[in-house]
């Protein structure tokens, strides 16, 4: 008999899982970065958060991980508040915020995964290692599994926290320009892995800042300038008259 792989968790919910974001507000003491952010996607699609710099797009990311506080609104995943569902939730910082000098190996670092499973005091057991193992393999990591992270590539960085996140049996990924300062063969394989995570049936939501590419890695897109300025498929999100009215501003005189 076969073994569950690590994303049979995901099988079954590919349609059922949604998240929603209604008037969602965020303010940083008396500056708003958010306002007004409504919008709804579900299991199976990748989402790209598209906006001009300090348009608020990773703030959403950390409102929706939990990481900031919300001044208004609700976000609620698979019918309830997001909070109940924060294992199922997994974030991916920029590159430049992670200190990739902290002592920890590709393994050490996947393994952390486990822990919104486990809780700190629960014992590290079998099905953990083989989620690990799982997620590793997945992610093409096995080979590099006993690396300090610092000696990664970018690509293989980016990899190592998408294994963590594989292992933590997240059904949500938050990614924060995940395909910056990638080069195009790094690039090409980060766009196959978030492709092939998404038709296991997770939910990707990534800022991304690279427009001609964005329409070959994302199947929606929300245009944000602290405020939504359309949500949909991306082929009638991302035309020049919407991207217009997000980027133009910094090209008027």
């Amino acid at each position: 008999m076969n073994e569950p792989t690590h994303h049979d968790c995901c099988a079954h919910h590919h349609h059922h899982h949604e998240l929603v974001v209604e008037n969602l507000g965020v303010a940083y003491r008396k500056i708003i970065a958010l306002e007004n952010v409504s919008f709804a996607t579900s299991c199976g699609t990748r989402v790209a958060l598209v906006g001009r710099n300090g348009a608020g797009k990773s703030t959403l990311l950390k409102a929706i991980a939990g990481l900031v506080p919300r001044q208004s609104g609700s976000i609620r995943w698979r019918g309830a508040p997001v909070k109940r569902w924060s294992r199922e939730f997994a974030y991916l910082p920029q590159r430049e915020e992670v200190d990739w000098s902290f002592p920890i190996t590709v393994r050490g670092l996947v393994e952390m995964g486990r822990y919104p499973q486990t809780g700190w005091w629960r014992a590290y057991r079998e099905d953990d290692a083989k989620a690990v193992d799982a997620a590793l393999r997945a992610l093409d990591l096995h080979d590099l599994q006993d690396r300090q992270i610092r000696e990664l590539s970018g690509g293989q960085q980016q990899r190592a926290f998408l294994a963590r996140a594989v292992a933590q049996e997240a059904h949500v990924l938050l990614l924060d320009e995940p395909f910056t300062g990638l080069d195009r063969t790094a690039s090409l394989r980060l766009s196959a892995l978030l492709e092939t995570l998404a038709k296991e049936g997770r939910l990707i939501i990534a800022s991304h800042h690279d427009l001609t590419t964005a329409p070959l890695l994302f199947n929606e897109a929300l245009l944000l300038d602290r405020r939504p300025l359309g949500f949909g498929a991306v082929e009638d999100i991302l035309t020049p008259a919407l991207l217009d009215s997000a980027f133009a501003p910094l090209n008027q005189p």
